[in-house]
């Protein structure tokens, strides 16, 4: 079967998994999302807090790119010094059981590496 070239919103794919892929693919994307789950309202500052290794400017873009593809809601405050906060939008937490999927299989996938253990210690995550 093959499947026909659509458009949306700028975003050419052939089939609904590939859509997907377009818009919570790379690496910050859903991470982002995962702490925005966690955490219910963060601002930017916290974010990168959370996720040091990311630049302010990744940030940025993939944050623009999750508000425009309707995952993510950015509220602004007109207070003095500026305030935002990001929220997952209902559409955006629908995500969340496909990424608690994808966190289960990478510590599934570190057992496999390891021999049935998981990497332990300050700084790492809890299986």
């Amino acid at each position: 079967m093959t499947c026909s070239m659509k458009n949306l919103n700028g975003k050419e794919y052939k089939c609904f998994f590939e859509l997907t892929l377009l818009v919570i693919g790379g690496k910050w994307k859903p991470i982002i999302l995962y702490f925005l789950f966690r955490e219910k309202v963060l601002r930017f500052g916290e974010l990168r807090k959370r996720i040091p290794e990311v630049t302010e400017r990744m940030l940025t873009k993939q944050l623009r790119e999750l508000e425009s593809d309707g995952l993510v809601h950015r509220e602004v405050y007109k207070v003095v010094p500026p305030k935002v906060e990001y929220t997952l939008t209902p559409i955006g937490e629908r995500l969340i059981p496909v990424l608690e999927s994808m966190r289960k299989w990478g510590v599934e996938y570190e057992e496999f590496l390891y021999d049935g253990e998981v990497l332990k210690g300050d700084g790492y995550e809890k299986k």
